[in-house]
């Protein structure tokens, strides 16, 4: 069952009028500046916060249709994570999980039983008994998640889930989050600041400005033709999934890189595309990473140029618009790339 949401609700003195759809089975990004408008979206299918017009449906399910029809909160359906984990304190990992099937009229046994799995599920089975103040930021948060798929939802909502987390736990918790994810058959709708997270694990991303959608596509869509320079800068980062062989790595394309930094196994990969140079002909130097391709497709910027670039490896380079002037570029033409190793950012997978 997709979701959703056509709505239109003034908190404060903000309004956000959103019409968004997410599909059963896929990922839907929430990404924009702080204020936009997205963790107001999820209060709403939360059922936290009513609209004040339009619709908000589950498949054929009216949820919130003002005014006469609204679904109260526990009967949505709806799995919630959080940045902050929320786990009750004086109960442990097991029963903070069980909560959930308990409200929904699960026996304590029934409930445990079905946390115990859940738990297990999010790699965290051997803390069932362990207190949220013992356990590490990515041991609650992969309890969190298990409390919210421990009800069996429709809808998973995740607000910034990973955003508590330090560098070396977010990696972890993300690769963990997105093996479940793609085994989620209903919608889900992720918020969050970071482009990498979205990219990682979205299907689709929705920009919100100003509490208005002002773009919507997949990841690769989105990161290939931003609407705006706001877009541009927040989630024009490319994006690639490859296995790591000490410091080169095999892309799935095929391809190989050479980064800084040894790295085994799979690895999701991010290169900045102003760390990406454009050449006439094959530079000169020590770069090991450099190719010839074809230019794609052209955009401008204000005083930047982003030029699509084709196979071997399909990436978004961004330039000056002086840069591109000299290198007198139109699609269709062969230019070659060279990117430096320490410009490639590479993260287990």
């Amino acid at each position: 069952m997709s979701l959703k949401i056509d709505m239109t609700v003034e908190v404060g003195a903000t309004t956000v009028s959103v019409d968004i759809d997410a599909p059963a089975g896929q990922v839907t990004a929430l990404l924009g500046p702080n204020g936009a408008g997205k963790t107001t979206v999820l209060r709403c299918v939360a059922g936290n916060v009513a609209i004040d017009d339009g619709v908000i449906a589950l498949g054929d399910t009216i949820l919130d249709r003002p005014p006469d029809t609204f679904v109260a909160p526990p009967r949505r359906g709806v799995g919630i994570v959080y940045q902050d984990h929320l786990l009750l304190p004086h109960l442990d990992a097991l029963d903070n999980v069980a909560f959930g099937p308990r409200c929904h009229g699960r026996s304590r046994s029934e409930a445990r039983a079905i946390a115990a799995q859940s738990l297990e599920r999010l790699g965290v089975g051997a803390l069932a008994r362990a207190r949220p103040g013992t356990l590490s930021g990515g041991e609650a948060q992969r309890v969190a998640i298990a409390r919210a798929l421990a009800s069996d939802p429709n809808v998973l909502l995740l607000d910034e889930p990973l955003g508590a987390l330090d560098a070396g736990t977010r990696t972890e918790v993300r690769r963990d989050l997105g093996a479940f994810l793609a085994s989620f058959a209903g919608p889900a709708i992720l918020v969050t600041h970071d482009p990498i997270d979205a990219l990682a694990l979205a299907d689709r991303v929705v920009i919100l400005e100003h509490g208005t959608v002002t773009q919507t596509g997949t990841v690769a869509e989105i990161t290939s033709h931003p609407a705006s320079r706001y877009v541009a800068d927040l989630i024009g980062t490319n994006l690639l999934r490859g296995r790591g062989h000490g410091t080169t790595i095999t892309t799935s394309s095929g391809a190989t890189l050479t980064a800084a930094d040894p790295l085994d196994g799979p690895v999701l990969v991010t290169i900045a595309p102003n760390a990406i140079a454009l050449h006439r002909s094959e530079p000169e130097g020590s770069s090991r990473n450099r190719w010839p391709t074809t230019v794609l497709h052209i955009d401008g910027f204000g005083d930047r140029t982003r030029v699509q670039l084709g196979p071997p490896i399909a990436l978004v380079a961004e330039i000056t618009a002086a840069a591109a002037r000299d290198l007198n570029l139109f699609v269709g033409d062969a230019v070659w790339i060279s990117v430096k190793a320490t410009e490639i950012a590479a993260y287990a997978d």
